[in-house]
């Protein structure tokens, strides 16, 4: 039987992606993780609108927290509402807290989310990535090498 791909599972479903991650950092290495939520929070990201473009991930007193991340009000949400922006607790087991941990304080890397999503469980995971942040000339190159691609695909085209 073959293997399925995660994206053509009906329950996989991308909440928020963090596209500029990718242009910002050289992601070297990247490790899902789940996420402590509350109920109101798992209703409104089911409704969409929610944002990590600013957020970043960081190891403090052994914990794993995400800040800054937006997830919406939820209207319905009449007595038990939550802080839009409140710091969020994420779920990794002591092996990977301690490899996160070196990341950061010895190699001077950086954990940015880069995706959030809906597993084939229905469960909300992010996909953290450790990175390195690109200098001036590092994206010009990652900018040109991308144009390449572009013209290269044009140039095979019209040549068929």
């Amino acid at each position: 039987m073959a293997k399925q791909k995660q994206n053509s599972d009906p329950n996989y479903k991308v909440i928020a992606e963090n596209r500029r991650a990718r242009f910002d950092y050289a992601i070297e290495d990247d490790i899902e993780c789940g996420i402590i939520l509350e109920g109101s929070e798992v209703k409104a990201l089911r409704g969409g609108g929610s944002n990590i473009a600013d957020s970043y991930a960081a190891v403090e007193d052994g914990e794993l927290w995400l800040v800054n991340s937006y997830v919406p009000p939820y209207a319905q949400a009449k007595m038990f509402k939550h802080e839009e922006r409140r710091r969020r607790k994420l779920l990794v087991s002591r092996k990977e807290m301690a490899d996160l941990w070196n990341a950061t304080q010895r190699k001077g890397m950086t954990l940015v989310p880069l995706v959030m999503y809906f597993n084939h469980k229905g469960l909300v995971k992010m996909k953290l990535g450790i990175a390195k942040g690109k200098k001036i000339h590092d994206k010009r190159a990652t900018e040109a090498k991308r144009d390449w691609g572009r013209q290269k695909q044009r140039l095979m085209k019209d040549a068929r």
